[in-house]
């Protein structure tokens, strides 16, 4: 069986949870599978920290950059190459690929439906079309969590059920949960421009700076906790790439009679954001919409308590582990901030809840059932 597998995204230098999805996955799929034949499509080289594994019944098929490249050079490939499936774990599917190749897209999350204000305009219109014909047009959907199947059923009541495959993302335990020296600790505080000051304590957010995250929310929030002179070491870590509508979070950040507390990081390394995750007392996440929500798990195993806004997927993966807050409102957020800074037991709670909880994903079994998608199509 031939099977191919967009990749592209792979190419890119920014690195988000998709990315990570997909290199996860071939890392694994590999592992599991020596019989069939895996075509990875991308455009120029793979981001070296997102580079999947290579096995024997991998073939990569690197296409060069074109306008619309999945639409144009990639569909003419898969022409040529005729595969039994094509795997897109984009929510895109080529509208002009060979007759017979059965399509199976998996869809991260639709949060451009919910909140279109939040996604530039050029950007909003090319989601909902290719993901309205994505949805339409597979012979299977992947969808990553349950939360993100209720949502494809409701915004497009004629597809059945059926058609539909929860797979949740899988997650790195050993990465994140193996502890790091002071002198490591220390290299990287100093590569991230984090001062160290042996007193200071830290909330941690992770991921892009965009709206959709509700930054300013968690900025506020910070202010207020900072109020108290309890909290007088206490600074925010904002960790990750400036991406696009970025303007109002910076804006908050740099108003704030805190700012200097405030510590944007910039883009981070895998190694290096495990260090975070273990230096932080608390890891924020107060995003509007999350399709799956993977730094939840990333902080559960790192031994850092979690609080994140009860919507979406985030109920679903922080299970009885984490501690919610109203979506969007600061007094909750802050509430639930110093209810967890003020009392030991509760954090010690929610650290072996945690990592008790992140023990229960596994990308091996999100592998697993991925391939059993593609191959009983």
């Amino acid at each position: 069986m031939n099977i191919a597998i967009d990749c592209a995204d792979l190419d890119h230098s920014r690195i988000d949870g998709t990315r990570v999805y997909i290199k996860q996955l071939l890392d694994w799929f590999g592992k599991l599978d020596k019989n069939n034949n895996f075509m990875l499509y991308h455009q120029t080289s793979f981001n070296k920290e997102l580079k999947p594994a290579t096995f024997e019944n991998y073939n990569e098929r690197k296409i060069k950059p074109y306008w619309w490249w999945t639409q144009t050079v990639f569909a003419a490939d898969l022409r040529y190459s005729k595969p039994d499936v094509c795997w897109m774990p984009i929510q895109q599917v080529p509208f002009i690929g060979p007759r017979k190749t059965k399509y199976v897209v998996t869809i991260h999350d639709l949060a451009f439906k919910f909140f279109p204000r939040h996604f530039p305009k050029k950007d909003l219109w090319k989601l909902n079309f290719f993901t309205d014909s994505a949805i339409n047009r597979a012979d299977k959907i992947i969808a990553i969590s349950n939360a993100t199947k209720k949502d494809i059923l409701r915004l497009y009541p004629k597809i059945k059920g059926n058609k539909i495959h929860v797979v949740q993302h899988g997650f790195d335990v050993q990465h994140f949960s193996k502890k790091r020296n002071e002198t490591e600790i220390l290299k990287i505080k100093e590569r991230l421009k984090i001062l160290n000051n042996q007193k200071d304590k830290y909330l941690l957010y992770v991921g892009a700076l965009q709206p959709r995250k509700d930054l300013v929310t968690l900025v506020k929030a910070f202010e207020k906790i900072k109020k108290d002179s309890a909290n007088s070491n206490l600074k925010l870590i904002l960790a990750g790439e400036v991406a696009w509508m970025a303007d109002g979070i910076i804006a908050a950040v740099k108003e704030s009679d805190y700012s200097k507390e405030i510590i944007l990081t910039g883009k981070v390394t895998f190694e290096d954001l495990a260090v975070l995750y273990q230096i932080a007392e608390i890891f924020v996440f107060p995003s509007l919409y999350e399709g799956f929500g993977i730094p939840i798990l990333e902080s559960f195993a790192s031994g850092t308590p979690v609080v994140t806004a009860d919507n979406s997927s985030l109920i679903e993966v922080g299970g009885n582990a984490a501690k919610f807050f109203k979506t969007g409102e600061i007094a909750s957020l802050e509430k639930v901030l110093l209810k967890i800074l003020k009392s030991s037991k509760i954090k010690e709670e929610m650290i072996t809840s945690g990592i008790k909880r992140a023990k229960e994903f596994s990308w091996k079994e999100s592998a697993k059932k991925t391939l059993n998608i593609l191959k009983e199509i």
